[in-house]
């Protein structure tokens, strides 16, 4: 389950990824880490226009989560995100610069479990997203992101789920399509696209 991840483009590389949009559009700090109940960024449609906003990252826990922020959809048949799901208009777009996943195993020195970061090949534009659906509330709006198998990148960390990545040319598809088209593009993103991310100290 992905629960951090960055987001560090600036508004003008949102505007060329992902289109113009209304909002909140100058000086969007960078998000360098994003856990679960923290704020981050988000793209919906609203009034037939794009806009940015902020949102916290996980839906109000039900009473069986005990209530614990939802960060991820995992089943896409489930009642909890059938309304989400099936109304364009609860549907958004979270822009991503790198995301995490944490080893199955401790660090043998350390005791704790290791960070391994994932993203777009090298080369290409970091920027990308991933399809999520928003929901309003007391305190502000929510968001989470669906999530699906893993592709052998992010499986050999994280072997039961990946979040759902849209292409720039999916985004809209995602925004303005019927629920079963929507649903449509929670594939496993192709390996050769994204790479495992070594950072540096």
């Amino acid at each position: 389950m992905c629960n951090l991840y960055t987001m560090t483009a600036t508004v003008d590389e949102l505007r060329r990824m992902f289109g113009p949009f209304d909002g909140e559009t100058a000086n969007l700090p960078p998000f360098d880490e994003i856990y679960p109940g923290k704020p981050a960024p988000v793209l919906r449609r609203t009034g037939g226009k794009m806009k940015l906003e902020t949102m916290t990252w996980g839906f109000p826990g039900p009473a069986a989560a005990k209530g614990r922020p939802v960060t991820n959809v995992r089943n896409l048949d489930s009642p909890f995100w059938r309304s989400a799901l099936q109304a364009p208009e609860r549907r958004c777009i979270v822009p991503v610069t790198r995301f995490c996943e944490w080893t199955a195993e401790p660090d043998p020195v350390t005791k704790r479990k290791s960070k391994v970061w994932f993203g777009m090949q090298e080369g290409s534009e970091p920027l990308f997203a991933f399809a999520g659906v928003w929901r309003p509330g007391e305190g502000g709006p929510f968001m989470a992101f669906l999530t699906c198998e893993a592709n052998r990148t992010v499986g050999a960390v994280h072997p039961k789920a990946m979040p759902v990545i849209l292409r720039p040319a999916d985004a809209l598809r995602w925004i303005e399509g019927d629920r079963e088209q929507a649903c449509a593009l929670a594939l496993p993103f192709p390996d050769a696209d994204m790479r495992r991310i070594e950072l540096t100290s």
